[in-house]
């Protein structure tokens, strides 16, 4: 295992590079490897821990590392059992609980691990499935208020290949009366599949534990697939090495985290900034990782109770994303916080003034950072102990090159410093011309073959820090879920009275992003706009893809070949948006313009009255930026 070098700016992450090449570097071949070694130097310390319910003091299961590996190794000798191979896929579908990094583990050490969202429908759930072949679904056994067993039979149903359904029971997380009323209360469960149902606990239990009865070779292989696209929109799915997995748990190991730290960590293991980023990281240095509620933040009392449960678990960092650092301060810091040594976000741009009043409640600094499927996660990272560039998301990575491209006619041109391109990475995390599952997607996705083209614009400043200024790809990004805007446009243009549809991502101060809509109708037809929203409403299946807003033009704006020029659409709503809430200050967006540095900036002009702190206060609380006349 490596030093902790901590990560107070470019120097130190230049001084893991200079230490040894990347290659030369023994971080375990293996993701099994990896947790065993840890295992072995810090058995009986806590690794990973799971509350049920929100309080501070409510029932927790806590595994130490010595259990966790323990629990793992059952797991993939079990599902060795059920007929799964390397070459094999486990699909999980599951929230977060003490089983899931268990299962998430044990399904790469077998075979190849898909980590499903439980948020999706059936019909979703079953086509990534079949997308992967999936052999063997761990999922819930039915739970009161939880949709994911019926979810999983009506995959299943649909999905031929599945063989094995492995159940898992969250009433053995409960202790007093609880426990005795679920058993009564569950829902039914009324599809039928195909599938042999097997009780995970009392299945993996009798496997052996103490050592895999397979042979777990040193070669770097596929062993997790992950979707992309969110909860809307065709997926397509990402395939992940060992050798990915691991970067990200070494770069947290020695950077980040040693054994001593406490990750909380109320993000769903589906994903992969829960994945590697933390869990792995956790693998790789020893740290503990914890789960509050199957939820995250979304569980009952998860934002009320939050301060109290850092308090609880002594937290050292706390893993968030602007949407929840949002709600977190809208509650009180009501607990001993001191433990805390920083926050680590993600998924979406973070605000300023979101950042200065969590650093004035609580006195510790956000370090925002940049990842994506595609590249097993990890990016950059703002210095966690170093300056920070509110805004940006910091410095690129140990063994990470980021460059900053725009294309010329067959080849690609670098980008001068603070020049906006697209952002084309190159890293131990990117599986090289095979990022996809399907080969007909990883076409023209690598700039001179070797550097993956995320679809993200930025730049680079003088001091090396990257800027993300907007997205080549039209994904709408809503509190970190990704929406595409075909599914809004296709369910709209089946109106008869609709000619043409733009769907953006329009401004809002908690989600980042909201779905907003522009339409122009056939000529000589007639509807509301109350009729298209409930058109939108009827024939999108995704509640978070319905647009929160709706407008009627008489033309919407259009290249020269008649393609929709969204550019000019997200800045009328951005207009909208920030007039709406500077309603009263006295100052009102006169322009939207396209700044080359910072993407489309809102420009204000203010009346004799204006109260510039008020301004500032409500802007600051939008990522776009904004500047006076």
């Amino acid at each position: 295992m490596t030093r902790n070098f901590g990560f107070r700016g470019a120097a130190d992450r230049d001084a893991v590079e200079r230490e040894m090449p990347y290659e030369e570097r023994d971080n375990g071949r293996t993701v099994y490897e990896v947790l065993s070694r840890t295992a072995e130097r810090f058995p009986d310390r806590p690794a990973v821990s799971f509350q049920l319910l929100s309080g501070p003091r409510d029932h927790a299961t806590t595994l130490t590392w010595r259990e966790f590996r323990q629990r793992v190794t059952e797991t993939a000798n079990l599902l060795r059992k059920l007929g799964v191979g390397p070459n094999d896929t486990v699909a999980y579908l599951l929230p977060n609980s003490i089983e899931t990094p268990v299962v998430l583990l044990a399904g790469m050490t077998v075979g190849v691990v898909s980590p499903i969202n439980p948020l999706l429908e059936a019909d979703h759930i079953a086509s990534l499935l079949r997308a992967t072949r999936a052999k063997v679904l761990v999922t819930l056994k039915s739970f009161p208020k939880s949709d994911v067993a019926q979810k999983a039979a009506e995959a299943v149903a649909q999905a031929p290949d599945v063989q094995h359904v492995l159940e898992i029971d969250l009433n053995r997380h409960l202790t007093g009366l609880k426990k005795f009323i679920v058993p009564l209360a569950r829902p039914k469960v009324t599809v039928k599949h195909h599938a042999k149902v097997h009780n995970f606990e009392a299945c993996a239990s009798a496997e052996n534990h103490d050592r895999l009865e397979f042979d777990d070779p040193p070669e770097d292989r596929v062993a997790a697939y992950f979707h992309t696209g969110g909860t809307t929109g065709l997926p397509k799915v990402a395939q992940h090495k060992f050798s990915g997995m691991i970067y990200n748990g070494f770069l947290g190991g020695s950077l980040l985290f040693d054994e001593n730290d406490v990750l909380i960590c109320p993000l769903p293991l589906f994903h992969v900034f829960a994945a590697y980023p933390i869990l792995m990281s956790c693998v790789f240095s020893g740290a503990h990782m914890v789960m509050p509620t199957p939820a995250g933040y979304r569980g009952d009392g998860v934002f009320d109770n939050f301060w109290k449960l850092i308090e609880r678990w002594q937290v050292t960092f706390l893993i968030a994303v602007p949407t929840a650092i949002s709600a977190l301060m809208q509650r009180p810091v009501n607990a001993d916080v001191s433990s805390l040594r920083t926050a680590i976000s993600g998924s979406a741009p973070l605000p300023i003034e979101l950042y200065t009043r969590f650093k004035t409640a609580t006195g510790v600094e956000i370090a925002e950072g940049y990842g994506l499927t595609e590249a097993t996660c990890l990016v950059s990272c703002n210095p966690v102990d170093g300056a920070k560039k509110v805004g940006s998301v910091g410095l690129p990575l140990p063994y990470t090159h980021v460059r900053i491209l725009r294309r010329n006619g067959d080849g690609f041109i670098e980008c001068a410093t603070d020049e906006v391109g697209e952002i084309c990475v190159a890293s131990p995390g990117i599986f090289e011309g095979s990022t996809y599952t399907e080969a007909d997607k990883n076409r023209d996705l690598f700039a001179e073959g070797r550097f993956l083209r995320t679809g993200d614009l930025g730049r680079m400043d003088a001091d090396g820090y990257l800027w993300i200024t907007g997205r080549a790809k039209d994904l709408i990004i809503r509190g970190g879920h990704n929406i595409d805007p075909a599914e809004i446009e296709d369910a709209l243009l089946s109106h008869p009275a609709v000619a043409s549809v733009g769907a953006i991502g329009q401004p809002d101060s908690f989600a980042g992003e909201l779905p907003c809509v522009y339409v122009e109708l056939v000529a000589d037809s007639t509807v509301t706009q109350d009729e298209l929203m409930e058109h939108a409403r009827s024939h999108i299946k995704e509640r978070a893809a319905v647009p929160k807003y709706l407008e009627i033009l008489d033309e919407l704006p259009k290249t020269a070949v008649g393609k929709i020029f969204k550019p000019d659409l997200r800045k009328l709503a951005i207009a909208r948006v920030y007039n709406q809430a500077l309603d009263g200050t006295g100052a009102h967006v006169v322009q939207v313009v396209e700044d080359k540095k910072r993407g489309l900036v809102a420009k204000l002009a203010r009346d004799a009255g204006t109260d510039e702190a008020e301004v500032r206060q409500r802007l600051g609380q939008f990522t776009r930026p904004w500047d006076w006349v």
